[in-house]
């Protein structure tokens, strides 16, 4: 959420921001509304409590000479009437600028690129070997020969897009958030393990629940939600906190199961274990003052793709464009990997700098020499498990329908070197 000084002072910028994105004004105009109204408010109570000081003292006074104070009290009680009603429609006029302003996005950096959708994303470097332009077997049929997952006994129990992950496969997995954990914790990241669930107000304080609601699972008769990611709660710890950020920003390796609806209709290529309900994923967050946050967003990134170069799977880095970014980030930038078998690129790392705008949804706040401030966000995937499995499977795979691990990982697979198709 933007503070509100930045309605007041540079709604120049908001507006042009808006027209970048392509979106409507409307919920900007009634902030101003809301606002100009909540002030107003704010003065009539000022007013209406200096004639009720104003009145007690001419009660006193003529109480003191002995006289009727009679009309005075009625008008007395007719004041408190007016302050009761006054402080209601000030705070609920308030409350409604809030959820106004909450739907406004963040405002974008000068150089995110221009575009409507992910088609227009911006690529900025290719890493890894080679891609595959040949056609491949698909994920989902290779782990059909090796064995790695149940997914029609997982349909039985839990229901579509979910899975049981077994045997090298599962041991697989626990590789891949045994290296990155590893990576980040080298780096100085401090590894957390997060609260599955979250309450709304909380929620509502890293994300805009108008549109990332639909893909979350609530407890339902409890104000209680399954997180999407280790993000979330990790951002939102310190809600309503001033901290301490003196020589160093905090920095978070975060791993959690994350659950998602992913609803809409998907591709043959989403199939298998690549979208699905539940995923377990390694998470950078870090929590920095605002002249650190551009060099900071540099490195949640850099973290990331020294992560799957280690893998030496082939990805490309885009810069996210205006009609893709969504609404908390400034600036996005997301990693893809190449999958043979539908001959796409796909997302596997989206790495954000949301500068302000959660912790002034948080109120978290940072101490400074001049007072309290507002720390910038940032958020990016080390590593997705099902996705980075996905591709691993489909650019390591042989004739014979088994895998090679890649070599980075053998450690924590007793220096396995291929998992054998059954």
């Amino acid at each position: 959420m933007l503070e509100m000084k930045n309605f007041r002072e540079n709604s120049e910028e908001i507006l042009k921001d808006l027209k970048r994105r392509k979106l409507s004004d409307e919920v900007f105009k009634n902030v101003i509304k809301q606002d100009n109204r909540w002030r107003e408010l704010i003065e009539e109570g000022n007013q209406i409590r200096a004639k009720r000081n104003s009145i007690s003292k001419q009660i006193g006074k003529l109480k003191k000479e002995g006289k009727d104070i009679s009309n005075l009290l009625t008008e007395m009680a007719g004041i408190k009437d007016k302050i009761n009603n006054n402080e209601e429609l000030t705070k609920s006029t308030l409350v409604e600028r809030d959820n106004y302003r909450m739907r406004i996005p963040n405002i974008l950096e000068k150089n995110v690129p221009l575009g409507n959708d992910e088609h227009d994303n911006k690529e900025i470097a290719v890493h890894g070997p080679e891609k595959n332009k040949t056609q491949v077997r698909s994920h989902q049929e290779i782990i059909e020969i090796i064995g790695g997952a149940d997914l029609k006994r997982a349909a039985k129990v839990s229901g579509r897009r979910f899975y049981f992950l077994t045997g090298d496969l599962a041991r697989l997995e626990m590789a891949l958030i045994n290296y990155a954990i590893e990576i980040l914790y080298q780096k100085g990241y401090s590894l957390t393990i997060p609260p599955f669930f979250m309450n709304r107000e909380a929620y509502e304080g890293v994300v805009d629940l108008n549109d990332f609601e639909d893909v979350m699972y609530k407890v339902e008769e409890q104000d209680f939600y399954l997180i999407a990611t280790s993000e979330h709660p990790l951002t939102a710890r310190f809600k309503d906190e001033i901290l301490e950020l003196k020589d160093e920003p905090l920095r978070y390796a975060g791993f959690s199961t994350n659950f998602r609806k992913e609803v809409g209709a998907h591709g043959l290529s989403d199939r298998g274990i690549w979208r699905v309900h539940q995923f377990a994923k390694v998470e950078q967050v870090i929590i920095c003052k605002p002249e650190e946050s551009e060099k900071l967003h540099k490195e949640i990134l850099e973290n990331a793709i020294e992560i799957f170069e280690g893998l030496e799977i082939p990805f490309r880095v885009v810069d996210i464009c205006t009609g893709d970014i969504g609404t908390v980030a400034a600036r996005k930038y997301d990693l893809e990997t190449w999958m043979p078998a539908s001959q796409q690129w796909k997302e596997i790392v989206s790495a954000s700098n949301c500068k302000s705008y959660q912790s002034v949804r948080l109120n978290m706040r940072y101490r400074t020499s001049d007072g309290n401030n507002f720390p910038h966000t940032l958020n990016s995937t080390a590593i997705a498990t099902t996705r980075a499995l996905a591709s691993i499977i489909e650019n390591n795979q042989k004739e014979d329908g088994s895998v090679v691990i890649p070599k980075i990982l053998r450690k924590w697979m007793a220096n396995q070197e291929v998992i054998e198709a059954k």
